[in-house]
């Protein structure tokens, strides 16, 4: 299956979500790096279907974005602060979810997933870091946030990237990009997590990722340009190609849910891509 460009000629797209009280997706779109840290700009762009694109947030620092659990702010990894942020969509208006880990500054937070209830989880690889000092001692990991405290979820992950829960909450899913790996953690009614396990030894770098209402796991891979579709079981069921290099990241939307948008491409031509699926995303 193949997703037909809608625009491209954007610097390098990531973090789709959509808005369904707007009709509209959000992005982020990451310039090269710039100042004495080389720290990668990063303005969140709206695309209001069927054609229209606009400035949501500029400067907003942002990789990753997720919707907060009452629809009101996008909760966004913002690597310009070293944080995760949560940006009113009413006037736009930043504050912080998750500051820093007893103290110590995170790397560059790089996607981020919300339950149902408000507990947030987002992975914070090196890749946004710039020139900036390594406070975390050389691990990657991936944190929870919950009632405004940070904790450790895993520190044993190589550039964990993309994460996601299933619809019901009691699975966590993050792509590990340099092991080739996608995790599968348990999670409790709490919120904190249990064992993990492989759910997939994955080909080609997993990036970001969605879910579909039937658990099915999308996961964007940057080297093979794919979106690998995998069952709640870790089976593969296909792949949808959007463009030739570089795919990002994945979301649903549309007013049933049932088209899905990939961000993908090369450096300064990255796109937004769509195709329309027979099942709708998760939530819907």
């Amino acid at each position: 299956m193949t997703a037909p460009r809608i625009q491209g000629g954007f610097s390098f797209l990531e973090g789709p979500v959509w808005v369904a009280d707007g009709g509209y997706l959000l992005m982020s779109d990451m310039a090269a790096g710039t100042g004495p840290y080389n720290v990668q700009p990063s303005t969140i762009r709206r695309f209001t279907p069927p054609a229209t694109f606009d400035t949501f947030i500029a400067n907003a620092g942002s990789n990753g974005l997720a919707l907060s659990a009452d629809a009101q702010q996008v909760v966004a990894a913002t690597h310009d602060q070293r944080s995760v942020s949560a940006y009113r969509l009413s006037d736009r208006a930043r504050s912080t979810v998750a500051a820093n880990y007893q103290g110590r500054a995170f790397n560059s937070p790089n996607d981020v997933a919300v339950r149902s209830d408000g507990v947030v989880y987002f992975t914070d690889p090196n890749f946004q870091r710039g020139n900036r000092a390594d406070q975390m001692s050389g691990r990657t990991s991936v944190f929870r946030v919950s009632g405004g405290q940070v904790s450790l979820v895993d520190d044993r992950l190589r550039q964990p990237n993309g994460i996601a829960l299933s619809p019901d909450g009691t699975a966590l899913y993050v792509g590990a990009y340099s092991e080739n790996k996608i995790y599968k953690y348990a999670v409790q009614p709490d919120g904190s997590t249990g064992a993990r396990s492989v759910f997939v030894n994955y080909i080609g770098g997993p990036d970001g990722v969605t879910i579909d209402c039937a658990g099915n796991v999308y996961w964007a891979s940057g080297s093979d340009s794919l979106v690998h579709v995998y069952s709640p079981a870790g089976t593969q069921l296909g792949t949808i190609r959007a463009g030739t290099s570089g795919t990002t990241n994945v979301a649903f939307g549309g007013p049933d849910r049932q088209t899905l948008y990939v961000t993908s491409g090369p450096r300064n031509d990255s796109g937004l891509y769509s195709v329309r699926l027979n099942v709708p995303g998760y939530p819907y």
